[in-house]
């Protein structure tokens, strides 16, 4: 079963308490599924002190993804092939596609655009 992928805007959602995105976190806990947050995302949310405590106790139920060589390099393909994309949405898109796990996003349009490019992944919108 595919796990599920977590982008800045699922993790800010997070920390705001947002019922939409817990309920799909919920499923995924009983479904079993794997949650993923590359490290690109954690250094783009995180901001230390009192704000960040509710966000670490949800990463400390994650895999932190590691930006290791391929997946920089194919995340930076992928922005120099798909217009206006950004990096840290290239290497979530590319890391969720190297385990064909659904992406859990606030911000759909981005990650769409580079779906095109891995369509093995299912962009889900809180």
């Amino acid at each position: 079963m595919a796990g599920l992928t977590l982008d800045s805007g699922a993790l800010i959602a997070f920390e705001r308490g947002d019922r939409r995105l817990m309920a799909h976190l919920k499923e995924a806990e009983q479904r079993g599924c794997t949650l993923t947050v590359p490290t690109a995302v954690v250094a783009e949310v995180w901001r230390g002190g009192p704000r960040a405590a509710r966000i670490a106790r949800l990463l400390e139920a994650c895999v932190i993804e590691p930006l290791h060589d391929q997946l920089a390099r194919t995340a930076g393909k992928s922005v120099g092939e798909v217009k206006g994309a950004g990096v840290i949405d290239a290497v979530v898109v590319a890391s969720a596609a190297a385990r064909r796990d659904r992406i859990l996003t606030s911000d759909p349009d981005d990650l769409e655009r580079l779906q095109r490019r891995f369509p093995q992944v299912l962009i889900v919108s809180i």
